[in-house]
């Protein structure tokens, strides 16, 4: 017995940690594409005639096959039948498909187009959908918009996948080990790849003089294949260790679809599932509209012409140091000498600084939301090593929603008092934005780690994919209404676009944000009290949910 522990590769650190690795190296690329057009979304108006409701309903597109066809279901039994290498590598592919349609759609070659026309002349009216009133189209929406939709749809069932499957696959390498340690670590990597879309995306886009959308969406599909190389390492990795253990993941104890009924009769999954959608709708569809939002409640001024500031050069120098920033916070946590420890801390703290002053002098609202993820992956390590150590993950995730709250309703109502006062409006949002980074890397460090103390081990697939697909609800529902939200409490600019005293340029940086946030608040207000509802259950049917995960 001794001798197989010893030969396990799990059981190496630096194995599973290579393994952990490659799949967040994966996640990384497809957040940088979930978000590409996020920070664009001005130029989306400007171009291609998209309006807050066509953008929105884009956004929500990602998550509509999951919901309505119920395919992060079937992605669920797949990687229960399948195993997480087959899994992870379709997952890849399909992202692939749908980026690729997703990219076309908005390229200037489909200007103009034969299918251009064909999906101005189609898709209006949706049979059931429509009566539903859940359609993923409406009359009059952009043609490229449709077409976008069915792409960002198609890869939105590749990364819902890829994400219970990277998940499952933490679950395998890390059980009894540092599991919420290893799941936060992914998704505070998986999270520097929204700051990464958020440097870059911009300048891609408006490269070469002219602004092009389509170039950004290249940049993304370019790295998506890059991640499916590394889910087929992963995937040579992850064969090894079937080998070493001699058996064959999807072989033993096989998954029957009656094993489902565990799933839905535990209690402590369904308010861990609400939880998770309450708190991710609260985030996800934010950062589909938070530069836009900085660009209507902030007044940037152009940096002139021709200095470094306005170069695209700048834009590569505040990524090196937004890395710095991340490697330095991150290491820290893992140093024993104390000397050692702080000096990284404070070359981290230094370039944090340094990085928010490059986007202050860069006026931009992209460069500033992209300090989201950094806190977090400072923290993060931080907070998956208490909860594997000492527990606490439902505390955790009422702290996460009272944090929640408050940077919203900070949104809300404290940072359009500062317009006109650019230093101090900036000086608010970098705060802001580094608490909600913050608040949003517990959700991995202790939900995702609950998961596998909730149902049996052989449905953890099924278990992760219901969970996704509850969130996909949200996920798909929540960027409509924002859109929906905005321009129902700004008819003004529509009207105005319609007269033609205001120019679609100006329209799209006028937004009054204050509805969707209030909106997006009171979802923390209601996964706060579930989170209540939550220990108190634990307390009651001894979930182990406030136990630690590293057993002794």
């Amino acid at each position: 017995m001794v001798e197989k522990t010893k030969t396990l590769l799990r059981d190496k650190a630096s194995a599973r940690w290579t393994a952990l690795i490659l799949l967040s190296f994966a996640m990384f690329c497809a957040y940088i594409f979930m978000d590409i057009l996020s920070p664009i979304k001005d130029l989306l108006e400007s171009t291609r005639g998209w309006d807050s409701t066509a953008f929105g309903t884009y956004a929500g597109s990602e998550t509509f096959l999951n919901v309505f066809i119920l395919f992060l279901i079937f992605a669920g039994i797949i990687l229960d039948k399948m195993g997480v290498r087959f899994t992870a590598i379709l997952s890849g592919i399909v992202m692939l498909i749908g980026a690729t349609i997703n990219w076309y759609a908005v390229t200037e070659a489909f200007m103009g187009s034969s299918l251009e026309t064909w999906f101005n002349e189609n898709l209006n009216y949706i049979p059931i959908f429509d009566e539903l009133g859940v359609s993923p189209f409406y009359r009059g929406m952009p043609a490229s918009a449709k077409f976008a939709s069915v792409g960002f749809m198609i890869f939105g069932c590749g990364v819902e996948m890829a994400g219970i499957t990277v998940s499952r696959g933490i679950v395998k390498w890390f059980r009894g080990k540092e599991m919420a340690l290893a799941m936060g670590s992914e998704m505070a990597l998986a999270r520097l790849g929204v700051a990464t879309c958020m440097i870059f995306s911009p300048v891609i886009a408006n490269a070469f003089g002219r602004p092009d959308v389509s170039r950004s969406v290249a940049f993304g599909l370019l790295l998506l294949m890059i991640a499916l190389i590394a889910f087929i390492a992963y995937a040579f990795m992850d064969k090894k260790l079937d080998a070493q253990t001699g058996e064959a993941e999807e072989k033993d104890d096989p998954f029957r679809i009656r094993d489902l009924g565990k799933i839905f009769t535990s209690l402590g999954f369904w308010l861990v599932a609400l939880l998770c959608v309450l708190y991710y709708s609260a985030i996800f569809p934010f950062q589909k509209y938070a530069v836009n939002m900085l660009q209507c409640n902030l007044d940037f001024v152009k940096p002139e012409e021709g200095s470094f500031w306005a170069s695209n050069l700048v834009a590569v120098v505040q990524y090196i140091v937004m890395l710095v920033v991340a490697a330095t916070a991150f290491a820290s946590n893992f140093v024993k000498k104390r000397q050692v420890q702080f000096s990284l801390l404070a070359v981290s703290i230094i370039s944090l600084l340094v990085f928010c002053y490059m986007a202050y002098q860069r006026q931009s609202a992209e460069s500033i939301f992209a300090v989201f993820p950094l806190l977090a992956v400072g923290i993060t390590p931080i907070l998956g090593k208490y909860v594997d150590n000492k527990g606490k993950a439902a505390s955790m995730l009422m702290l996460g929603s009272t944090l929640l709250i408050v940077c919203h309703l900070t949104f809300a109502f404290i940072l359009p008092e500062f317009k006109g006062n650019n230093i101090g409006g900036v000086i608010v949002a970098f705060l802001t934005i580094l608490v909600l980074g913050a608040s949003f890397s517990l959700v991995p460090a202790a939900l995702w780690p609950s998961v596998p103390k909730l149902v049996d081990s052989k449905i953890i697939g099924s278990a992760y994919a219901l969970i996704f697909w509850i969130q996909n609800i949200g996920l798909w529902l929540f960027p409509l209404l924002i859109g929906k939200i905005l321009d129902w409490s700004n008819p003004e600019i529509a009207q105005a676009v319609a007269d033609g005293t205001m120019t679609s340029t100006e329209a799209s940086i006028s937004y009054d944000y204050t509805n969707p946030l209030i909106m997006l608040a009171m979802l923390g207000v209601a996964a706060l009290i579930l989170g209540f509802v939550l220990k108190s259950v634990d307390k009651k049917r001894g979930y182990g949910l406030e136990l630690p995960n590293i057993q002794s």
